[in-house]
């Protein structure tokens, strides 16, 4: 079983042969150059190279042929997105985060003001060069393919700020419905091109939004009901429409937005933070695992970070047999492995999963 049959058997909640691996968002800088010097290998180039070589999935995304000064990395490392939204290194000691900086649309006051601002075309990308792209991504073998990243609310904020578009869907509700609609509509449009010109070679549209915190939610679920969720379900119609699977990305205690998030129409819910308050993975399972499926699960806030070896292994072992059970999932960490986690976790985590990376003439 190759690992893009890996990954549509268990989207069709059936089971396979090992569960289907994915990455989720990756290991960073820090752990990349930690693994590349416990394997022996020259730079944390190699070490990501060997650890995506293990994933089910791969990641594309049309070539950008946008203005020059959207997109771009400044001489003093300030990063401009395609929506204005500014970027910059911030050091954590080992590595860096980019956080945002400038927020474009801050002093904005009313709907009418956004006719003004320069949001970004579907036009600024080559959808032609997708075949190609994809042919190489699967060099390696038959792999599940992903474009994203529909951030539909997450888009809105990053613009807006977070705490002025908050106060938006409250305070000023035409406001921040006419900024949702101008980024849906420009996500709906890259998101159908992207399928258009891939012709059923994407399996998955990664969206997102993040509308848990450790504890609970971060909006109530009425408003979030009628507020963003209308906006997700024109893309995630469009997905269908190409016979392709949502995959939708939330952290946080989030269980009272699963029945939401089912009839919003996605199809593979992402992240699984069961460090959060109420989340848990059996009654997750036991109450929507027939109609949704799972991807991550593996705690980079707890166990991977802090947890021993063999903690890791009972870990992976456990979201298999529970995530697992008669497919629907896809067994990864849950959310980028950050700096200071051991290399030995990594490495049991691996090959908890049927992965090792001890053995790097195995690459598929």
């Amino acid at each position: 079983m190759n690992s893009r049959e890996r990954v549509l058997l268990a989207l069709n909640h059936e089971q396979t042969d090992i569960l289907p691996f994915s990455l989720g968002f990756g290991l960073s800088e820090p752990v990349l150059k930690a693994l590349a010097a416990e394997m022996k290998l020259p730079d944390a180039r190699d070490a990501k190279a060997l650890v995506e070589s293990k994933s089910d999935l791969r990641w594309v995304a049309p070539r950008y042929i946008g203005p020059k000064d959207r997109n771009v990395r400044s001489a003093d490392g300030r990063e401009t997105d395609i929506w204005g939204v500014e970027r910059r290194s911030v050091s954590y000691g080992e590595g860096c985060y980019d956080e945002i900086c400038r927020h474009p649309l801050r002093d904005f006051s009313d709907a009418e003001a956004l006719k003004g601002y320069r949001f970004p075309s579907p036009d600024w990308f080559d959808y032609s060069a997708l075949p190609e792209i994809i042919r190489k991504a699967q060099a390696g073998g038959p792999r599940a393919i992903v474009v994203g990243n529909a951030n539909l609310f997450e888009t809105a904020w990053y613009m807006r700020g977070l705490e002025n578009m908050m106060m938006d869907l409250i305070a000023e509700p035409d406001f921040a419905a006419e900024l949702m609609r101008r980024v849906t509509d420009y996500y709906c449009e890259f998101v159908g091109r992207c399928l258009e010109a891939a012709k059923g070679q994407i399996d998955l549209i990664f969206t997102a939004d993040d509308i848990g915190q450790q504890t609970g939610l971060l909006l109530s679920l009425p408003l979030w009901a009628g507020s963003i969720k209308p906006y997700h379900q024109r893309v995630n119609r469009i997905v269908h429409q190409y016979g392709a699977k949502v995959i939708y990305h939330t952290d946080g205690a989030v269980m009272q937005a699963v029945p939401g998030l089912i009839d919003m129409g996605i199809d593979v819910l992402e992240a699984l933070q069961f460090d959060a308050i109420g989340m848990d993975p059996a009654a997750l399972k036991a109450l929507y695992g027939d109609r949704l499926c799972f991807h991550g699960g593996i705690s980079v806030q707890s166990t991977l970070p802090f947890g021993s070896p063999e903690e890791v292994r009972r870990e992976v072992l456990e979201r298999a047999e529970v995530l697992g059970n008669n497919g629907g999932y896809i067994l990864a960490p849950s959310h980028a492995v950050q700096a200071g986690t051991p290399v030995e976790n990594v490495l049991a985590m691996f090959d908890a999963a049927g992965r090792t990376l001890r053995e790097p003439e195995r690459m598929m």
